[in-house]
């Protein structure tokens, strides 16, 4: 009899370098033991340096497609990355409460390169109508700080996002400077726990999806959060040691295991 493989759904964009988006969640997911139905929310015209152009996909399309999955597979987890723009997120806020699972929202709101990726009725709409349907947020300390422009400090943009409705947060230091990358978990509970990880002397493109789809794909395979949030760090942490160059851009994470 063939085994039968956890899936976890996810909505994101579409990166032709392959460095983030769909093809960073299928490769981290993988790499977890589960499998990946993805969704794509946008095209894009970028490279491993930046982005030019973002297109977003059809909502009824979008839907459709969505539908077409909920109605074959198992799914134990939603991974969501770049939004395409507002239609498609009643959408995803119906999907999530129809299907009752863990949901890990990497809000992506600007390309590495600097582009921005999302508009600012968009990301109000991201906060007033996914953020209370999302179990877990994982923004870098650059979107903590546009999606909580009051905040002093990453804990403090956290704690704002965490009463804004988000279960739990996972602010990411990577962009932040010091030897050391300093995650912050707002719990649950709203406690505050630190994970710090050496940091690697080099500039990467899709690290933030890489993150977030691991924590899905851990969650989809059994692990309760914190293993999910732990496991997923140190596996993204390897796979950015091993990063290889594919342009003349930012490293791609080695996300294969």
């Amino acid at each position: 009899m063939n085994a039968v493989v956890p899936t976890v759904l996810c909505l994101s964009g579409h990166d032709p370098a392959g460095g983030a988006g769909v093809h960073a969640d299928i490769e981290a997911i993988a790499a977890q033991g589960a499998h990946a139905l993805t969704v794509i929310t946008a095209l894009t015209v970028q490279d491993s340096r930046n982005v030019a152009r973002v297109q977003a996909v059809d909502a009824t399309l979008f839907a459709e497609q969505i539908e077409r999955l909920l109605a074959d597979s198992d799914i134990r987890a939603i991974k969501l990355g770049l939004l395409g723009d507002i239609a498609q997120i009643a959408v995803i806020a119906a999907t999530i409460r129809r299907l009752r699972v863990p949901v890990v929202c990497d809000p992506v709101l600007r390309a590495g390169g600097g582009s921005d990726l999302a508009a600012t009725a968009t990301i109000a709409a991201l906060r007033e109508q996914l953020f209370p349907l999302v179990d877990l947020l994982t923004p870098n300390a650059a979107e903590a700080r546009r999606l909580a422009p009051d905040a002093a400090d990453p804990a403090a943009a956290a704690a704002t996002l965490w009463a804004a409705g988000c279960r739990q947060v996972l602010v990411t230091g990577g962009d932040e400077p010091g030897d050391e990358v300093c995650n912050l978990w707002r719990r649950d509970d709203g406690s505050l726990r630190e994970f710090r990880w050496p940091r690697l002397a080099a500039a990467f493109h899709g690290a933030g999806c890489t993150l977030a789809s691991a924590i899905a794909g851990r969650l989809a395979v059994g692990d309760d959060w914190p293993q999910a949030i732990e496991q997923a760090q140190r596996y993204t942490h390897t796979a950015l040691a091993r990063a290889y160059r594919s342009g003349r851009g930012r490293l791609i994470p080695g996300r294969r295991a």
